[in-house]
């Protein structure tokens, strides 16, 4: 069995709350001899942060970012090499609604230790924050950009939340979180509560849940920030 190991490094949601992570990740980046990761800039600026001293040169980098199945057979001849190998997103948890999934697969397919690291989701810190329930939960992605498409998959997802009591949460396109807003105003019922979440984890952080006949009540506009969105029950 190859001696390689799969090693799966959060980053900072907001890039200056280095704070979220903790001291161990230090010691697993310079372990690492090859990196995955979404974005080859975003990842080397965020490990000079995380570490001063990391050192970036002698690392062997491959970029994942919309391509991450064309790199499939670099990942498997490092597996094979036994090598220790890290995967990283631009920010939050690799393979949470982000590149990643598809390595850690192939790793998983051939019985090759895979070590998540703790850090920060805003999947999670959102839900946490929300008041709904969090025993039954679903992340869908983005919301279809049609309006009529869009607005036949609110009506869907409160469907669930009402039969299941089950959390649902998705993330849009910043320029369009106004837009997605007023469309599960427009769609879901008064009393369904909607939870917004963005500049999760930065000093900035806003995360606040209201019923729609609440939200109708005021004129709140979302920053053109990362975002997410969550329907439920309080």
């Amino acid at each position: 069995m190859s001696s390689s190991k799969i090693i799966l490094i959060p980053i900072p949601i907001a890039e200056e709350a280095t704070e979220t992570l903790p001291n161990y990740i230090i010691e697993h980046i310079n372990q690492c001899e090859v990196f995955f990761v979404e974005n080859l800039r975003t990842a080397r600026r965020a490990f000079r942060k995380i570490d001063p001293k990391f050192n970036i040169d002698s690392k062997e980098w491959h970029e994942i970012g919309k391509k991450e199945d064309d790199l499939i057979s670099i990942f498997s001849k490092n597996i094979k090499a036994g090598k220790i190998i890290g995967i990283a997103s631009e920010s939050g948890c690799p393979g949470v609604a982000d590149p990643g999934h598809i390595l850690v697969s192939i790793a998983q397919k051939n019985n090759i230790l895979v070590k998540p690291l703790v850090g920060p989701s805003s999947i999670l810190l959102t839900l946490m924050a929300s008041g709904m329930n969090g025993q039954a939960f679903a992340f869908n992605g983005y919301l279809p950009v049609n309006e009529t498409e869009r607005a036949k998959q609110i009506k869907a997802l409160e469907s669930k939340v009402l039969k299941e009591n089950a959390t649902q949460l998705f993330i849009e396109t910043p320029y369009r979180n106004n837009q997605v807003f007023q469309s599960l105003l427009k769609n879901l019922q008064n009393d369904t509560s909607i939870c917004i979440g963005y500049h999760v984890s930065s000093k900035e952080e806003w995360i606040k849940t209201k019923t729609v006949g609440d939200w109708k009540k005021i004129n709140q506009e979302i920053p053109k920030q990362p975002t997410l969105f969550a329907i439920g029950k309080l």
